[in-house]
């Protein structure tokens, strides 16, 4: 997976599905593997939506997880597997109010009333949050650039100017911890694909390193080698859990993807997105023409 260059999250859940799936079909040896597949695999995936009740997501996670464990690992495809199909239907994403907004973002304070403002102002998803650098921040046209987002593609998204200052001063004081992790022998960050290889001394420099670091050198699971990661995902939720506690008036379920989807309403709201459409719209046809 890592040869693939799959992300590090997937290759953590295509593992643990495959361990489940091990375990479930109660496997002494290796050779189980390949005795009956298609069949273990049916009854393992119904299991899942009859005994478990599992979204569909989590089905089709768990079985692209087994597709590749036979299909890239094992080189046994599997054929013909017709497993219950889950009909668990998608809820409905849970939006909030502008007057929402402000109640919870009143209740936050510091570095994670700066996230949450990110994760609000740009649309970002908490991984994009967490993992942004840099060098992807640009002040000057009020802008973030998102690097192997979902899909694995790059994207744009608006930098809201309320929270330029902020994060000016954040970035400031990251540069001095930078600083000293280089004058104690640490300061390198990990670098995407080949890029470690291809510039040796990348990883080291401020324009790389995470806007958002942890608190403490860790060692990365893959390398083992120890340096400063990004923050973690939980952080930013439990935050949130802990401002959405303070508000009387908030009974939703909020998550950081809630910001998101606020994002995105409250653009429809005012009209924005479609002043962008009809914006793409009069180029397609100019080209056109």
């Amino acid at each position: 997976m890592r040869r693939m260059n799959y992300a590090y999250k997937t290759e953590s859940s295509y593992c643990d599905w495959v361990k489940r799936f091990i375990k479930f079909s109660q496997m002494q040896s290796g050779d189980e593997l390949f005795e009956n597949a298609e069949d273990k695999v049916e009854v393992f995936l119904t299991d899942l939506v009859v005994g478990q009740n599992v979204a569909a997501s989590t089905q089709n996670q768990a079985f692209n997880a087994l597709v590749f464990l036979y299909k890239e690992v094992l080189k046994r495809p599997l054929e013909n597997v017709r497993a219950t199909r889950s009909r668990k239907q998608p809820r409905i994403p849970v939006v909030l109010s502008a007057r929402e907004v402000k109640k919870i973002f009143a209740q936050l304070t510091g570095v994670n009333a700066l996230m949450v403002s990110l994760l609000y102002g740009g649309g970002l998803r908490i991984s994009e949050l967490v993992r942004l650098r840099v060098q992807d921040v640009d002040f000057d046209y009020c802008q973030i650039t998102v690097r192997d987002g979902k899909g694995k593609k790059d994207r744009v998204t608006p930098l809201a100017k309320k929270a330029i200052p902020v994060l000016q001063a954040h970035i400031a004081q990251r540069k001095i911890i930078h600083e000293q992790d280089l004058a104690v022998g640490f300061g390198g960050v990990y670098l995407p694909n080949a890029l470690a290889k291809k510039y040796p001394n990348a990883d080291k420099e401020f324009g790389w390193q995470y806007v958002f670091a942890s608190r403490n050198i860790a060692t990365d699971p893959r390398t083992n080698v120890e340096r400063r990661h990004h923050i973690d995902q939980s952080a930013v939720n439990k935050a949130i859990k802990v401002a959405v506690g303070k508000c009387r008036s908030v009974h939703k379920k909020v998550s950081a993807h809630t910001f998101r989807h606020s994002f995105a309403t409250h653009l429809l709201q005012t009209g924005t997105i479609f002043a962008l459409f009809r914006v793409c719209l009069g180029i397609v046809i100019c080209k056109r023409r």
